[in-house]
């Protein structure tokens, strides 16, 4: 599925083999393990030389984007197995509401070698909208359980 502004966003693909399910990786060139804190309000990034592929392992969170002049909340949850391609020159951060840490595998592909620059934070022009966000976490959540009861799997993914 196609977001904006270069950004994807698609299902991870998966086999079912016994009892477990497999998820086909992400190709990279360098696979970070990343631990959002609770309540956290990230900051933005912007990265000229890599491309992020996020994975929300445990937990959940808005993605932030700003395009435009005005943010983007894109929500990704653990219980929805999806990656976020993030291209370079996209300005984004994330924000964790939960009361629980939420952990992300970012298998980022490099397109020339790192920029110090990369990895600064940058403020925020204005105040996200932390309503939005949370509404757009809720729509989610909604979404998953809808699936869960039309499937009649009777429990959560």
């Amino acid at each position: 599925m196609a977001a904006h502004r270069g950004i994807e966003i698609y299902p991870l693909a998966s086999i079912q083999g016994g009892m477990a399910q497999f998820y086909t990786p992400q190709s990279s060139h360098e696979t970070m393990l990343v631990q959002i804190p609770p309540h956290t309000i990230d900051d933005l990034f912007v990265h000229k030389s890599q491309t992020d592929q996020i994975l929300v392992v445990r937990g959940r969170l808005a993605l932030v984007t700003l395009e435009n002049k005005q943010y983007r909340y894109t929500p990704l949850s653990d219980r929805l197995p999806q990656v976020v391609k993030i291209p370079p020159g996209v300005l984004h951060g994330a924000i964790n509401l939960d009361s629980e840490p939420c952990t992300i595998v970012n298998a980022v592909l490099r397109h020339r070698p790192t920029q110090p620059r990369d990895y600064i934070p940058r403020p925020r022009p204005f105040p996200y909208n932390l309503a939005i966000a949370g509404a757009k976490l809720a729509e989610m959540e909604a979404a998953i359980i809808q699936q869960v009861v039309v499937s009649g799997r009777g429990g959560f993914v």
